[in-house]
């Protein structure tokens, strides 16, 4: 029998996800991870879950966790075509799916049945890192996800996500009095968004099914006030355009990249005196192909770009291309701060973030609040949740922030790269005094030009022994 694992544990997630990925053997990270999400969600909405932990001895096992997960499915209209049998022809050995029903049923969720909202997040990303590239499909990484919110900061209204993933934007920024609204092209990770809201309580419009948003808008006469979204990175063959399609108010995108045809589309979903966030490639803010450097000059002579942000590098799963946060906002006349028309504010964040695997680097709270602080503070916007005392940067430091005015971006021929705006970073003052520093500087180009002259003589000698040989 398994521990139970207490509530008040602070690595629980982690110790979880270590058990169940050594049950894993011989299936890949893609198969599992439906096998293992969907037993925390049978935890979570099955009342019959302890005749199902009664019965994890028996040899039919699976096939009674299918069902239970079809009677879920049969109860709940919102879950139609979610809960998809999954574990009778798994091929998962019958002794390992014993062990995973014990180890998800050892979780103490007495009082606290949001944890398993929580486990069931962390799984999300642990998955998404073991799949690598294509776990970035269905996964952005929270410190992303939390940059975007604390940046637009949700309060009320409808908010958007046109290519919901598996519904991380959404379980970030839901409140009480948010209304939520996406879709997701691909099924398998629909399914995952669709569980994910549920185990978080919330409700949300995703469509009646899996929809591609570009080919197919599924909310075409939705405005909304608050639009986070992180669409495929230079989407290929996404379509070819209708030239009479609505979005396309700055120039028809192109059929071999989808960037501005993501960006529009947000910009079309917009509420009046709505703010959006788009997570793009960094070649967005340059590239001049195919008429997407008149579509860019087009959105920014609007007026209604915010701000743009330039990311670290190696922030994402699926990728190791250059990333950048385009920020915004309908009306900038000041309903939501002071006004800002005719100003963009550029912030180069690429020195920020922490490598936390060979591969992988993490913003964290600090380095969130930073570039959220610098935004809000350009805005003189009211401050909001938990990080208000913290976001007092100021709007111009340089070589990290500075704002724009619209005739500096035409000068640079609209190219948006925030390293062009911001400067170089002021040099520190140095603490030790002229004499002393050139004194020592000479002493260290001595003892260098001593030991390159010795290098220099072992060399030869070396190259005489051989001439010997």
């Amino acid at each position: 029998m398994q521990p139970r694992m207490r509530r008040d544990d602070t690595t629980l997630e982690r110790q979880l996800w270590l058990a169940a990925n050594k049950l894993r053997h011989h299936l890949d990270a893609a198969a599992y991870k439906h096998i293992v999400l969907g037993l925390v969600f049978l935890r979570w909405a099955s009342s019959g879950w302890p005749t199902l932990a009664a019965a994890s001895s028996s040899p039919d096992l699976g096939t009674r966790l299918d069902a239970a997960l079809a009677a879920i499915e049969r109860s709940d209209p919102a879950l139609h075509g979610v809960l998809t049998p999954r574990y009778e022809r798994s091929g998962l050995d019958p002794a390992c799916l014993k062990e995973l029903v014990g180890l998800v049923g050892s979780v103490d969720i007495a009082g606290d049945r949001d944890l398993l909202g929580r486990i069931y997040e962390y799984f999300l990303a642990e998955f998404a890192s073991a799949e690598g590239r294509k776990g970035g499909q269905f996964y952005t990484p929270r410190g992303v996800v939390q940059l975007l919110v604390a940046m637009l900061a949700p309060r009320s209204g409808r908010v958007y996500d046109p290519c919901c993933g598996s519904g991380g934007m959404f379980v970030h920024s839901a409140h009480a009095d948010i209304c939520l609204f996406g879709q997701e092209s691909n099924p398998t990770t629909w399914r995952l968004a669709k569980m994910n809201l549920a185990l978080r309580g919330l409700q949300g419009d995703l469509g009646p099914g899996p929809g591609d948003t570009l080919r197919r808008d599924l909310h075409p006469d939705l405005r909304a006030e608050y639009i986070l979204a992180n669409p495929p990175f230079n989407a290929s063959a996404w379509g070819e355009p209708e030239p009479r399609d609505p979005r396309w108010r700055y120039g028809l995108p192109p059929s071999r990249c989808a960037n501005f045809a993501w960006v529009q589309h947000v910009l079309h979903h917009l509420a009046p005196r709505g703010v959006a966030g788009v997570v793009l490639a960094c070649g967005s803010l340059s590239s001049r192909r195919s008429g997407e450097g008149d579509i860019r000059r087009a959105i920014v002579e609007s007026d209604k770009l915010d701000c743009v942000v330039a990311l670290p590098s190696q922030l994402f799963y699926a990728t190791s291309i250059p990333a950048c946060l385009w920020i915004f906002a309908d009306d900038k006349r000041g309903g939501d701060g002071r006004d800002r028309r005719g100003e963009v504010l550029f912030i180069d964040a690429r020195h920020l973030g922490t490598m936390i695997t060979r591969t992988m680097r993490e913003l964290s709270r600090a380095d969130i609040a930073t570039i959220a602080g610098t935004y809000r503070a350009w805005r003189s916007e009211p401050e909001v949740g938990a990080e208000a005392d913290e976001a007092t940067e100021p709007a111009s430091v340089p070589g990290f922030s500075r704002a724009v005015d619209l005739a500096e971006i035409a000068r640079q021929e609209f190219v948006l790269t925030p390293g062009r705006y911001v400067g170089a970073a002021a040099e520190p003052t140095p603490s030790e005094p002229y004499a002393d520093r050139m004194r020592r500087l000479a002493e260290t180009l001595d003892a260098q030009l001593v030991t390159a002259a010795e290098l220099d003589r072992k060399l030869r000698d070396l190259v005489r022994e051989l001439d010997h040989d």
